[in-house]
């Protein structure tokens, strides 16, 4: 890889360090081709990306961002997972390592913290922004259901009465 490319890497990561929701870094020793295509694919339809970097390089772009904390984790073979909703990288890679072994989760970051495995688990246990946006609608709307049913009986029970008299004849 020439210096400029590498220029070119650090200052892409850098950009993606800065302006997205979530890291999440793990280790990719031993999975298989097909296994790597798969896991793209589940974070491409999550909405997220992942990308091989090398270390040193990760390393270097990640100074006087808000994640440089997990500078410390990029040892090995290493991925790294990310979007801009907060739930839906840790969220695939959590479920991916569970299926596959050798896909370990080491830690991210979320904003200014630090998270470790467990963290990341955390994370991806918590509903996504779609699943938390739908409730709050179904709590708005449950209200106003409610007061509609309410002012239709009263009509619905007096057209069920008139509906007797009518037909007892």
């Amino acid at each position: 890889m020439e210096r400029a490319e590498k220029k070119e890497l650090v200052a892409s990561f850098n950009t993606v360090a800065k302006t997205t929701g979530v890291l999440v870094v793990a280790h990719n020793k031993g999975l298989t081709a097909n296994q790597v295509l798969d896991l793209r694919n589940k974070m491409a339809k999550a909405g997220a990306t992942v990308k091989v970097v090398k270390n040193r390089l990760a390393v270097r772009a990640l100074e006087g961002t808000d994640a440089a904390g997990i500078a410390k984790l990029f040892t090995g073979p290493t991925m790294v997972a990310y979007g801009a909703d907060p739930v839906s990288a840790p969220k695939v890679a959590a479920d991916f390592a569970k299926a596959h072994e050798k896909f370990v989760v080491l830690g991210g970051a979320l904003g200014k913290t630090t998270l470790d495995a467990n963290g990341v688990k955390a994370l991806a246990e918590l509903p996504s922004l779609d699943q938390l946006r739908g409730k709050i609608i179904g709590l708005i709307q449950a209200p106003a259901t409610k007061i509609a049913g309410v002012l239709q009986a009263p009509a619905g029970q007096l057209a069920r009465v008139f509906n007797a008299y009518a037909t007892k004849s």
